[in-house]
C-alpha cells in the first residue's frame, strides 16, 4: 500500500508540474507583452496547483518552490508596471479578485512586496495587513508554505533600525510584532498537523513536521538579525512571546525544536542575562520532550562563551549562572518522574562540565554537582545501564581531565560516593583512569591521609570485589591493571620519613586485604619503597621525631618482614626468597646483624621447603651466594652457620655440573678483599678441590652415559677459578695446583670435539700470556706458571 501511495504520488506531482509549467508559460507570454491582467489570470491559474492536499510535504515543497521562482519574476513584472504609471494601490487591490484564496493571498504578499518597496504606505501598515490576510488560510501544509512565502519577502522590507522601511519611534516594536505573529500562526499549524489523519500514521506524520521544522525556525532566526532587538527587549518582549507559545502548544517535537532554537540563534550575552527566564519555562515543558539535550546545549554554549571571553566571567557570578542552573536541572528531574537515569546523570554531567570551564577554582560548586547526582541516584543501587554508565564515567573523568592533578580531585567530598553506583568493572575502568591521570601528569601524592582517600577510589583495583558466579578476569587485563597499581606506589612519596613511613603503612594494610592474586604485583614495589625510606634515616644520632613518633629502622624491618610473609601463602615463595635477600642486604648497610640473620633464615626456609625444581633451586643458591658474599655485617659464628648452609645446599643439587659450579661459586664466601676477618685460603682450596672432584665425576658420568669422554668445560671453568684466587695471592692456590689442572684439560680428548670448550680454553691461555706482557707483581706471578 505503501508503495502505491508513494506511485500515486508521483503521478500528481507530475500532473500538477505539468499544469504548473502550462501556466506558467502563458504567465510569462503576459508579461512579455506587458499584459497584467492576463499575467494575474494565468499566475492565479498556476498557483492553484497548490491548493492540493494529496502531495507529502516532500512533494510539496517541490511544488512550491518552482512557484516561488515564478512569484519573483511576476513581483519584477509588479514592479515594472508601478514605473509605468499604474497605481501600486490598484494593483494591491486587483490582486484581490482572485477567485480562489490560496492564489489571492500568494499574490497578495507578492504584490504587497512591491508596495512596500514603493513607500506609498508605511511598511508596518502593509506587513500588519498581510499577517492578517494569511489567517485565511487553516490548512497546516498550504498555510506553512504560505506564511514561509510572506516571511521570505519580508525579511528585507521589515521597519528594524538603520534600515530603508524604518518608520516612527516604535519602528522595532512594529517589526518585532509582525515576526511573532507570522511566528506563533506558523507553529500553531505545525503542531496542527500531528492532528490530521487516523492514529496509525502517527510516525509518518512525525517524520513529515520534523521535515518542516525550519520554516518555523526561520522565524527565530528572523529576529535574532534585527538591529532592534536589544537585550532589554529581547528579555521583556521576545522570549516571554516565545516561551509562552512554546510551553502553551503542548507539542513535543515543537517543543524540543523550538527550545533548541532559541538557545542556537541568540546570543550568548542574551541567555546569560535571561538564564532564570529560559530555564523557568524547560519544567513546563511536555515529559517526553528531550529537555537533556536542550539544557546540555545550553550549557554547552555558555562554557564556550566564558571560555572565549575571559572578561565575562564576572557576569556569571553576577547573575548566579550556577545556581540557576543546577535548581533547574532538579526542578525538570522532579517535573519529569519518569526520567531514565541515563538522562539525568547527563545532565549533571553537562553542569559538571560547565562548572569546571567557567568557575575552576570553586571546588564548592563541583562538589554541590556532585552531591546533586548522588540524591538523584540514591536507592537506585548499581547502575545497570551501559549508556548511563558511560556517561557517569564522563562525569568523573571531567574533574580529572580539567584539573590534570587527581589531589584537587580527591578535594571533591562527594567523588568516592558516586563511584559506589558503578559496577565492579566499571570500578575498574574507572580506577585505571584515575592512575593513568596521575602517571600522566606526574602527580606526586604526599600525604597519607590522601594516600588513603586515593586507595578508596581506586580500590576496584586492589581489593576482591563482589563478582558474579561464573565471571571469569582476562589474566592479561588483570596483569596490565595490577601492573599500574605498582607503577602507582612510587607515585606517593615524602621527604618527611615520619609522614613517608604513614603512606607504606596505609598501602600495606589495603594491599594485605586486597586478595592473595594480587601480592605478588604490590608487594615488591612497596618493598622496594619501604627500603628506599631506610636509605633516608639517619645512621646514628638521635631520632628527629622524638620517641613517639620515631621511625627507625628496625621499625621498617618489622614492617617488611610482615608483608613479605604473606607471598608464600600467595603462593609466591619465589619472590618472597627474593624480597627477604634483598632485605637482608639493606639490614646488612644499618649494621643491624639480628635483623639481617633473620632475612637470611626466612630465606633459607624457603628454600629448603617450597623451591623444589631442579633449575629454581640453582638461580636462588646463586642469588644466596652472591648476597652472602656482600655481607660485612655477620659476625663469625653467624657467618660460618650461613656459609655452612650454603655450602650444603651446594653439595645436594640435583645435577652434577650444578653442584660443581655452586660449589665453586661458594668459595668466593671464605675469602674478601676488604674484610680481612674473612680471608681463609684453606677452605677456599677446600670448595675448589670438592669442585674439582665432583667435576671429575660428572666427567665420569657423561662418559658412561655417552659413550664419549665428556665435557672439558667444567675444568676449563675450574682453571679460571683457580687463577682469579691465584692472581689475589692466595697462598693455598700454588703455581703446581694451575699447572696441573692446565695439563689435565690439555690431555682430554674431548677438547677437540668441543669448538665451545677449546675456544673458552684458548682465551684462558691468551688471558694469561696478556697478563705476563704486563709485567708487574701480577705479571711476575703468571711467569712462574708453565703453559
Amino acid at each position: 500500500m505503501i508503495a502505491d501511495g508513494a506511485e500515486d504520488e508521483e503521478k500528481w506531482l507530475a500532473a500538477g508540474a505539468a499544469a504548473f509549467k502550462q501556466n506558467a508559460y502563458y504567465m510569462q507570454r503576459a508579461i512579455d507583452s506587458n499584459n497584467l491582467k492576463d499575467a494575474l489570470k494565468y499566475s492565479a491559474q498556476m498557483l492553484s496547483e497548490l491548493r492540493t492536499s494529496k502531495l507529502s510535504p516532500h512533494k510539496y515543497y517541490d511544488l512550491y518552490m518552482r512557484a516561488f521562482d515564478e512569484l519573483r519574476k511576476l513581483e519584477i513584472f509588479f514592479m515594472e508596471e508601478t514605473r509605468r504609471g499604474c497605481s501600486v494601490i490598484e494593483l494591491y487591490e486587483l490582486v484581490q479578485h482572485a477567485g480562489n484564496i490560496l492564489p489571492r493571498l500568494y499574490l497578495l504578499c507578492t504584490a504587497g512586496s512591491v508596495y512596500i518597496k514603493t513607500k506609498e504606505a508605511p511598511a508596518k501598515e502593509i506587513l500588519k495587513d498581510l499577517v492578517e490576510m494569511c489567517r485565511g488560510i487553516q490548512h497546516p501544509l498550504r498555510g506553512l508554505f504560505l506564511r514561509s512565502y510572506l516571511a521570505q519577502i519580508s525579511r528585507d522590507k521589515l521597519p528594524d533600525i538603520g534600515s530603508e522601511y524604518e518608520g516612527d519611534a516604535d519602528t522595532v516594536n512594529d517589526a518585532v510584532e509582525f515576526v511573532l505573529l507570522n511566528f506563533t500562526e506558523m507553529n500553531k499549524l505545525w503542531v496542527r498537523m500531528q492532528h490530521q489523519g487516523p492514529a496509525r500514521e502517527k510516525e509518518r506524520r512525525e517524520k513529515e513536521r520534523s521535515e518542516l521544522r525550519d520554516l518555523v525556525g526561520k522565524n527565530l532566526h528572523v529576529l535574532s538579525q534585527l538591529e532592534g532587538v536589544d537585550l532589554d527587549m529581547y528579555r521583556d518582549t521576545v522570549l516571554p512571546r516565545v516561551l509562552e507559545q512554546i510551553v502553551n502548544c503542548r507539542d513535543e517535537i515543537a517543543q524540543y525544536y523550538l527550545m533548541d532554537c532559541i538557545i542556537q540563534v541568540f546570543p550568548d550575552e542574551y541567555h546569560l542575562q535571561t538564564l532564570d527566564v529560559l530555564l523557568g519555562a524547560c519544567p513546563q515543558l511536555q515529559p517526553s520532550v528531550d529537555i537533556m539535550t536542550v539544557l546540555s546545549r545550553l550549557m554547552e554554549r555558555l562554557s564556550s562563551y566564558a571560555a572565549l571571553n575571559a572578561e565575562v566571567l564576572p557576569y556569571f557570578l553576577q547573575v548566579e549562572a550556577f545556581s540557576k542552573l543546577n535548581n533547574a536541572i532538579g526542578k525538570v528531574i522532579e517535573a519529569q518522574e519518569d526520567m531514565p537515569i541515563l538522562s539525568a546523570v547527563t545532565l549533571y554531567s553537562s553542569l559538571l562540565k560547565f562548572t569546571l570551564h567557567v568557575h575552576p577554582d570553586r571546588l564548592d560548586y563541583a562538589d554541590q554537582v556532585l552531591g546533586s547526582c548522588i540524591k538523584q541516584l540514591s536507592g537506585k543501587g548499581k547502575i545497570d545501564d551501559i549508556r548511563a554508565t558511560k556517561e557517569l564515567v564522563t562525569l568523573l573523568s571531567a574533574p580529572l581531565e580539567k584539573y590534570n592533578d587527581v589531589v584537587t580531585a580527591l578535594k571533591l567530598t562527594n567523588y568516592p560516593l558516586v563511584m559506589e553506583f558503578l559496577d565492579n568493572e566499571t570500578k575498574r575502568i574507572m580506577a585505571t583512569v584515575i592512575i593513568r591521570s596521575i602517571m600522566k601528569n606526574k602527580t606526586i601524592i604526599t600525604t597519607a591521609e590522601k594516600v588513603e582517600a586515593l586507595l578508596e577510589l581506586i580500590k576496584g583495583l586492589i581489593n576482591d570485589l563482589d563478582e558474579p558466579q561464573g565471571l571469569e578476569v582476562d589474566e592479561d587485563d588483570f596483569e596490565e591493571e595490577q601492573n599500574s597499581v605498582a607503577r602507582l606506589i612510587h607515585m606517593l612519596y615524602n621527604d618527611d620519613s615520619e609522614e613517608m613511613f604513614k603512606i607504606i603503612s596505609v598501602l600495606k594494610n589495603h594491599f594485605l586485604t586486597g586478595g592473595p592474586k594480587r601480592l605478588k604485583f604490590t608487594v615488591p614495589p612497596l618493598v622496594v619503597s619501604a627500603l628506599k625510606l631506610i636509605r633516608r634515616l639517619p645512621v646514628e644520632g638521635d631520632n628527629p621525631f622524638g620517641k613517639e613518633a620515631s621511625v627507625s629502622a628496625t621499625k621498617i624491618f618489622q614492617f617488611l618482614n610482615q608483608i613479605i610473609e604473606a607471598l608464600p601463602n600467595a603462593p609466591s615463595p619465589d619472590l618472597a626468597f627474593r624480597l627477604y635477600l634483598q632485605c637482608a642486604e639493606a639490614a646488612n648497610k644499618c649494621d643491624e646483624e639480628p635483623i639481617a640473620y633473620e632475612f637470611f633464615t626466612q630465606a633459607y626456609i624457603l628454600y629448603e621447603e617450597e623451591i623444589s625444581d631442579s633449575k629454581a633451586q640453582v638461580t636462588a643458591l646463586q642469588l644466596i651466594i652472591g648476597t652472602l658474599q656482600r655481607m660485612r655485617v655477620f659476625g663469625v659464628e653467624n657467618r660460618d652457620t650461613l656459609t655452612h648452609k650454603a655450602t650444603g645446599y651446594s653439595a645436594k643439587l640435583l645435577k652434577k655440573p650444578d653442584q660443581c659450579r655452586a660449589v665453586y661459586a661458594c668459595s668466593h664466601l671464605f675469602w674478601l678483599e676488604d674484610h680481612d676477618t674473612i680471608q681463609d685460603g684453606e677452605r677456599v682450596l677446600l670448595c675448589l678441590k670438592r669442585a674439582l672432584k665432583i667435576a671429575n665425576s660428572a666427567q665420569q658420568m657423561s662418559g658412561t652415559a655417552r659413550g664419549s669422554t665428556g665435557s672439558v668445560t667444567l675444568f676449563i671453568e675450574m682453571l679460571n677459578k683457580y687463577l682469579y684466587f691465584y692472581e689475589k695471592g692466595i697462598p693455598q692456590i700454588t703455581v703446581e695446583s694451575v699447572e696441573s689442572l692446565i695439563q689435565l684439560v690439555k690431555n682430554e680428548e674431548s677438547l677437540t670435539s668441543e669448538p665451545s670448550a677449546e675456544s673458552f680454553f684458548a682465551s684462558t691461555l691468551r688471558f694469561m700470556e696478556l697478563k705476563k706482557e704486563k709485567g708487574g707483581a701480577i705479571g711476575d706471578r703468571y711467569e712462574e706458571i708453565k703453559l
